[in-house]
């Protein structure tokens, strides 16, 4: 056999990952503590030998959800995508599932190839959050106004600079791992200009009482962006700010100006888009 036969063939894969994020610390690896993307790459080096760093369409937050989290990486490996499908189930915390595996271009790239991506917090209303809804959401009992919230987040819609609602930690802020180029415009790496697509509420009844839910699509989110969106327009709801204020906070690009985080519980990365050509 030819040395050409013989050398195995660098594949890139592309994983779709849900999973409960209450006991992790976030996505990326941390020395000494439990997140998603060491559980992952740990699974790796157990069913292929090889440990390869996924990368992840965006950093989620300690304590932060996601229905479909993308992550990318490559393996030298001829292992089938149905069976490492199989296989990183059975090695994955039950808190972590794949529910795609698929192998794509070389040149894909979780994050670089994204095009949009689509987040979802969830409120809850009633007199007593269940237990098995509490990991889940934010449950707020205060009087809260469903029409001023609506109207809220209608001024987040398009492009705007969004630094009154970003992390006040300027490290976390400017390295912004959650930026996703739009087509073939890349966002600049310091740049705290995003374009919301979409911005709505709805409500969605339970027997314990309804959830609000807030879903945001756009073209990027920087650090702690959707949690400080959802804080400042819950402050509207109670009647702390006015509606009409909030393009005046948009305008100040100070902090201090937006309302609160609101906690990382209630927040699922929900949906990551790509283009057919990405794949």
């Amino acid at each position: 056999m030819s040395p050409e036969l013989s050398c195995p063939e660098l594949r890139t894969f592309l994983v779709t990952l849900a999973y409960d994020g209450t006991d992790f610390h976030g996505w990326q690896v941390q020395p000494g503590k439990p997140t998603i993307q060491g559980e992952l790459q740990a699974a790796l080096v157990r069913v292929t030998g090889e440990s390869p760093l996924p990368q992840g369409s965006g950093r989620t937050d300690a304590g932060v959800h996601a229905l479909a989290q993308v992550a990318s990486f490559t393996l030298l490996a001829p292992i089938p995508p149905e069976n490492l499908h199989r296989a990183l189930n059975r090695t994955l915390p039950q808190s972590i599932r794949v529910t795609e595996v698929r192998a794509v271009r070389s040149t894909f790239h979780a994050r670089h190839s994204a095009r949009a991506k689509t987040y979802e917090y969830r409120v809850f209303r009633g007199p007593i959050c269940p237990p098995f809804q509490a990991r889940y959401v934010y449950p707020c009992r205060q009087q809260l106004d469903f029409d001023l919230l609506e109207a809220a987040a209608l001024h987040f819609l398009g492009e705007h600079d969004f630094t009154s609602f970003a992390a006040t930690d300027p490290d976390l802020t400017h390295r912004d791992p959650e930026s996703i180029p739009d087509g073939p415009t890349t966002i600049p790496p310091l740049s705290t200009v995003r374009t919301v697509f979409s911005s709505t509420w709805e409500r969605q009844p339970i027997p314990e009482g309804e959830l609000w839910i807030y879903r945001v699509r756009g073209n990027g989110f920087l650090h702690h962006m959707v949690r400080n969106l959802v804080g400042t327009m819950l402050d509207a709801a109670r009647g702390q700010i006015a509606v009409s204020y909030i393009p005046s906070i948009i305008e100040a690009k100070s902090r201090p100006e937006a309302g609160p985080t609101a906690p990382a519980h209630g927040l699922f990365l929900h949906s990551v888009e790509y283009g057919q050509e990405d794949l």
